[in-house]
């Protein structure tokens, strides 16, 4: 069968393409910025990319032309493919019609730690001989693609509540029919489609009506939010996880912190040790990611302690928390983060982990909830209680919308440092030589943003290395 890709280079419709290339179809697709890392990864697998959107790149016989979320009406390739009636599908449809179909799915759904969760969790089944397929919105560290279709029955899938298509606007989950669902965490985002976190939460009610019966629902039980989404209606057995509760019989999972940072903590299985932990991950929201990925791996067959063990040797996905540079008193973190609770817990983290270095965040806000916080809206006071974690932040919004200006830093809580100072910056070129003027020379650098930042992390890492 023959299938073009619109929208082709994005984490998800790149983990389609690589899986219809496996099931043996012939795979070609076009985007807007094809750029390495993933255009080569795709070429690799003999898959041909074109520029743009244009209707020419469809060709005589396209076969049936999976759309990506990121295109509209309007749209010249998709206006093309309405006016002249050619087959086409959304990328969750197909998946699930075409590889889902005969597999038990694993969907790890959730604000935060989607990525990290389905990695570790694909790990695990992996290490314990179960050979599952698997569809990452990231670059895996312990996998060689994003996706992979393996030959077990179970099958792990990130499960995001953003929209299919521009034909469909129900959420990604909502076609993945899980036999085991994860729900990590629940907060307010994606303002460019819901208006509160309600609307959030009734999405997630709606997955939780597509769990199977003889399934299961891996729950934060910590997260008050996902109680209010179990209180409307679970059909299926229910399975609680929590790095905070200390009855033991209130949850069935706890993680217990031997490690100031998280890299160590005991497993507490039903009230008894199941094993301690010893992993290259820190942070709270990390041993959080863990525990849900143990309970779900549990269910599908694998015992607490061996899975345990099977952490040492997990590695984290590219720009979770990733290392790029350590020299004497020096560092700099990568991380994914975009949300101010993302931003707080990878600071907290990176802070646990080395307690004496000032911290600097450098902060990419380009998402459409960030933009809205910063416009007097949404997460304005909760950023700035992030941002108020490190000793200084350097934050930049784009040419397009530059800084004016944060709510003010409240002093965090627990005595941590507030943030002593606050650079808003409108071009990124101007990142580097900020940068540059605040090192002290015992400090830890965290870069985050949900896109490429325009290189700025390797900037800042070929720098350090002259130092």
């Amino acid at each position: 069968m023959k299938i073009f890709i619109a929208g082709i280079c994005g984490t998800f419709m790149a983990g389609i393409a690589q899986l219809a290339r496996a099931s043996g179809h012939i795979v070609r697709g076009c985007d807007a910025g094809v750029y390495p890392p993933m255009s080569t990864l795709l070429r690799s697998r003999d898959i041909e990319i074109a520029e743009g959107y244009r209707p020419e790149h469809l060709g005589d016989d396209p076969g049936t032309v999976i759309i990506g979320n990121a295109l509209s009406r309007g749209n010249p390739l998709v206006e093309h493919v309405l006016n002249e009636n050619l087959a086409f599908r959304s990328g969750p449809g197909w998946l699930c019609e075409q590889v889902l179909a005969n597999r038990t799915v694993i969907a790890v759904a959730g604000t935060h730690g989607k990525t990290t969760t389905s990695s570790i969790l694909a790990w695990i089944l992996a290490c314990a001989g179960l050979s599952p397929g698997y569809l990452i919105g990231g670059k895996p560290g312990n996998f060689e693609q994003s996706a992979g279709l393996g030959t077990g029955k179970y099958f792990v899938i990130e499960a995001d509540e953003y929209d299919t298509a521009f034909f469909d606007k129900r959420p990604k989950f909502v076609h993945y029919r899980p036999h085991i669902a994860v729900l990590n965490n629940l907060e307010f985002d994606h303002a460019d489609i819901f208006d509160d976190v309600a609307q959030i939460q009734k999405q997630f009610h709606h997955l939780l009506r597509i769990v199977l019966g003889n399934g299961w629902v891996v729950v934060n039980a910590d997260d008050p939010r996902l109680g209010e989404v179990i209180a409307l209606g679970c059909w299926s057995g229910l399975v609680r996880f929590s790095t905070g509760a200390e009855d033991a019989g209130k949850v069935e999972w706890r993680a217990v912190p031997v490690s100031a940072d998280g890299s160590c903590f005991d497993v507490i299985h039903h009230g008894r040790t199941a094993a301690r932990v010893h992993w290259p991950c820190i942070g709270e929201h990390n041993m959080q990611n863990a525990l849900a990925a143990l309970a779900a791996a549990e269910r599908a067959g694998v015992q607490p302690a061996a899975a345990c063990e099977y952490l040492r040797g997990y590695l984290p996905a590219d720009r979770r928390l990733q290392p790029l540079f350590q020299s004497g008193a020096v560092g700099l973190y990568d991380d994914f983060a975009h949300h101010p609770t993302a931003i707080r817990h990878t600071i907290e983290a990176v802070r646990a982990k080395h307690p004496d270095s000032r911290i600097i965040a450098v902060v990419e806000l380009r998402s459409n909830t960030m933009r809205r916080s910063l416009a007097g809206g949404g997460h304005g006071e909760e950023l700035a209680e992030a941002l108020g974690r490190a000793d200084c932040a350097i934050v930049s919004r784009g040419a397009d919308a530059p800084i004016s200006g944060l709510p003010g830093l409240p002093g965090p809580p627990g005595g941590q440092p507030a943030c002593g100072e606050i650079v808003g910056l409108a071009k990124t070129d101007d990142i580097l030589p900020a940068v540059k003027l605040r090192l002290s020379g015992n400090d830890i650098i965290i870069t985050m943003s949900n896109g490429a930042f325009d290189g700025i992390p390797g900037k800042i890492a070929a720098f350090l290395a002259t130092l």
